[in-house]
Protein backbone atom coordinates (compact mmCIF):
# COMPACT_ATOMS: atom_id res chain seq x y z
CA UNK A 1 0.00 0.00 0.00
CA UNK A 2 1.42 3.36 -0.96
CA UNK A 3 0.29 6.73 0.27
CA UNK A 4 0.80 10.31 -0.80
CA UNK A 5 -0.12 13.84 0.21
CA UNK A 6 -3.36 15.01 -1.37
CA UNK A 7 -4.38 18.66 -1.64
CA UNK A 8 -7.89 17.71 -2.74
CA UNK A 9 -10.11 15.58 -4.92
CA UNK A 10 -12.73 16.89 -7.33
CA UNK A 11 -15.21 14.08 -7.89
CA UNK A 12 -17.09 15.42 -10.92
CA UNK A 13 -14.74 17.65 -12.89
CA UNK A 14 -15.48 18.82 -16.42
CA UNK A 15 -12.59 21.31 -16.53
CA UNK A 16 -9.55 19.01 -16.19
CA UNK A 17 -10.00 17.03 -19.40
CA UNK A 18 -12.79 15.78 -21.62
CA UNK A 19 -15.83 14.06 -20.15
CA UNK A 20 -16.66 13.54 -16.51
CA UNK A 21 -13.46 13.09 -14.52
CA UNK A 22 -12.17 12.64 -11.01
CA UNK A 23 -9.26 15.03 -10.49
CA UNK A 24 -6.65 14.24 -7.88
CA UNK A 25 -4.69 17.30 -6.75
CA UNK A 26 -1.43 16.20 -5.14
CA UNK A 27 0.29 18.36 -2.55
CA UNK A 28 3.72 19.82 -3.22
CA UNK A 29 5.43 21.47 -6.16
CA UNK A 30 9.01 22.70 -6.43
CA UNK A 31 8.31 25.09 -9.34
CA UNK A 32 6.31 28.00 -7.83
CA UNK A 33 5.23 29.37 -11.24
CA UNK A 34 4.02 32.99 -10.99
CA UNK A 35 0.25 33.04 -11.48
CA UNK A 36 -0.12 29.35 -10.60
CA UNK A 37 -3.74 28.18 -10.81
CA UNK A 38 -3.35 26.12 -7.61
CA UNK A 39 -0.85 28.00 -5.38
CA UNK A 40 -2.25 26.33 -2.25
CA UNK A 41 -0.87 23.01 -3.54
CA UNK A 42 2.76 24.18 -3.73
CA UNK A 43 3.73 23.76 -0.08
CA UNK A 44 4.96 20.26 0.73
CA UNK A 45 3.77 20.56 4.34
CA UNK A 46 0.08 20.92 3.46
CA UNK A 47 -2.50 18.40 2.34
CA UNK A 48 -3.68 15.15 3.89
CA UNK A 49 -2.09 11.74 3.62
CA UNK A 50 -4.23 9.24 1.69
CA UNK A 51 -3.51 5.71 0.58
CA UNK A 52 -3.82 4.83 -3.08
CA UNK A 53 -6.49 2.34 -2.00
CA UNK A 54 -8.58 5.16 -0.50
CA UNK A 55 -8.22 7.20 -3.68
CA UNK A 56 -9.09 4.27 -5.92
CA UNK A 57 -12.18 3.56 -3.80
CA UNK A 58 -13.39 7.09 -4.63
CA UNK A 59 -12.72 6.47 -8.33
CA UNK A 60 -14.41 3.09 -8.22
CA UNK A 61 -17.50 4.50 -6.50
CA UNK A 62 -18.42 6.67 -9.48
CA UNK A 63 -19.66 4.54 -12.42
CA UNK A 64 -20.15 7.66 -14.59
CA UNK A 65 -16.46 8.61 -14.85
CA UNK A 66 -14.84 8.88 -18.27
CA UNK A 67 -11.41 9.41 -16.82
CA UNK A 68 -9.08 10.53 -14.07
CA UNK A 69 -6.73 13.52 -14.03
CA UNK A 70 -3.65 13.91 -11.83
CA UNK A 71 -2.92 17.57 -11.13
CA UNK A 72 -1.41 19.47 -8.32
CA UNK A 73 0.99 20.47 -7.10
CA UNK A 74 3.34 18.42 -9.23
CA UNK A 75 2.20 14.82 -9.83
CA UNK A 76 5.67 13.63 -10.87
CA UNK A 77 6.99 14.45 -7.39
CA UNK A 78 4.73 11.53 -6.40
CA UNK A 79 5.39 9.36 -9.48
CA UNK A 80 6.42 6.25 -7.53
CA UNK A 81 3.31 6.41 -5.34
CA UNK A 82 1.01 7.14 -8.28
CA UNK A 83 2.13 4.15 -10.39
CA UNK A 84 -0.06 1.54 -8.62
CA UNK A 85 -3.04 3.90 -8.75
CA UNK A 86 -2.45 4.57 -12.45
CA UNK A 87 -2.29 0.85 -13.10
CA UNK A 88 -5.67 0.33 -11.39
CA UNK A 89 -7.18 3.23 -13.35
CA UNK A 90 -6.10 1.66 -16.64
CA UNK A 91 -7.37 -1.78 -15.56
CA UNK A 92 -10.74 -0.09 -15.06
CA UNK A 93 -10.46 1.16 -18.70
CA UNK A 94 -10.52 4.83 -17.70
CA UNK A 95 -8.63 7.57 -19.52
CA UNK A 96 -5.72 8.99 -17.49
CA UNK A 97 -4.44 12.53 -17.98
CA UNK A 98 -1.65 14.25 -16.05
CA UNK A 99 -0.81 17.94 -15.74
CA UNK A 100 2.86 18.67 -15.12
CA UNK A 101 5.11 21.70 -14.95
CA UNK A 102 7.89 19.64 -16.50
CA UNK A 103 8.24 19.39 -20.26
CA UNK A 104 8.11 15.84 -21.54
CA UNK A 105 11.81 15.81 -22.40
CA UNK A 106 12.73 16.62 -18.76
CA UNK A 107 10.77 13.68 -17.36
CA UNK A 108 13.49 11.18 -18.35
CA UNK A 109 15.50 12.60 -15.44
CA UNK A 110 12.67 12.44 -12.89
CA UNK A 111 12.70 9.24 -10.79
CA UNK A 112 9.86 6.84 -11.70
CA UNK A 113 8.39 9.25 -14.28
CA UNK A 114 8.80 6.85 -17.21
CA UNK A 115 7.10 4.08 -15.23
CA UNK A 116 4.12 6.35 -14.53
CA UNK A 117 3.98 7.46 -18.17
CA UNK A 118 3.44 3.83 -19.23
CA UNK A 119 -0.14 4.22 -17.91
CA UNK A 120 -0.84 7.82 -18.98
CA UNK A 121 -2.94 8.58 -22.05
CA UNK A 122 -2.55 12.36 -22.15
CA UNK A 123 0.08 14.67 -20.69
CA UNK A 124 -0.37 18.43 -20.47
CA UNK A 125 3.21 19.55 -20.05
CA UNK A 126 5.15 22.71 -19.40
CA UNK A 127 5.10 25.36 -16.71
CA UNK A 128 2.33 27.93 -16.66
CA UNK A 129 3.74 31.16 -18.09
CA UNK A 130 1.66 34.18 -17.13
CA UNK A 131 2.78 36.22 -20.16
CA UNK A 132 1.50 33.41 -22.42
CA UNK A 133 -1.86 32.95 -20.68
CA UNK A 134 -4.75 32.52 -23.09
CA UNK A 135 -8.29 32.08 -21.78
CA UNK A 136 -9.41 30.60 -25.13
CA UNK A 137 -7.36 27.45 -24.56
CA UNK A 138 -9.56 24.51 -23.65
CA UNK A 139 -7.49 22.44 -21.19
CA UNK A 140 -4.28 24.41 -20.71
CA UNK A 141 -3.44 27.77 -19.22
CA UNK A 142 -0.69 29.16 -21.44
CA UNK A 143 0.32 28.76 -25.08
CA UNK A 144 3.70 27.16 -24.27
CA UNK A 145 1.97 24.10 -22.78
CA UNK A 146 1.43 21.03 -24.95
CA UNK A 147 -1.22 18.33 -24.97
CA UNK A 148 0.70 15.12 -25.69
CA UNK A 149 -0.53 11.69 -26.73
CA UNK A 150 1.77 9.78 -24.38
CA UNK A 151 1.36 6.29 -25.79
CA UNK A 152 2.11 7.42 -29.37
CA UNK A 153 5.04 9.45 -28.04
CA UNK A 154 6.52 6.48 -26.18
CA UNK A 155 6.17 4.26 -29.28
CA UNK A 156 7.64 6.77 -31.73
CA UNK A 157 10.40 8.17 -29.52
CA UNK A 158 9.38 11.76 -30.33
CA UNK A 159 6.66 13.98 -28.91
CA UNK A 160 3.30 13.46 -30.62
CA UNK A 161 0.72 16.11 -29.88
CA UNK A 162 -2.90 15.16 -29.29
CA UNK A 163 -4.73 17.39 -31.73
CA UNK A 164 -8.11 15.70 -31.39
CA UNK A 165 -11.19 17.86 -30.95
CA UNK A 166 -11.88 16.46 -27.49
CA UNK A 167 -8.64 17.97 -26.15
CA UNK A 168 -8.42 21.12 -28.28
Amino acid sequence: MSSLKVAGIENDSITDGPGLRLTLFVQGCPRSCPGCHNPQTQCFEGGVVMSTEQIFAKINSNPLLDGVTFSGGEPFVWAKELVPLAEQIKEKKLNLAVYTGYVFEELKKVPNALKLLEFVDTLIDGPFVQEKRDYRLKFKGSTNQRIIDVQKTLKSGKVVLDETEKWN
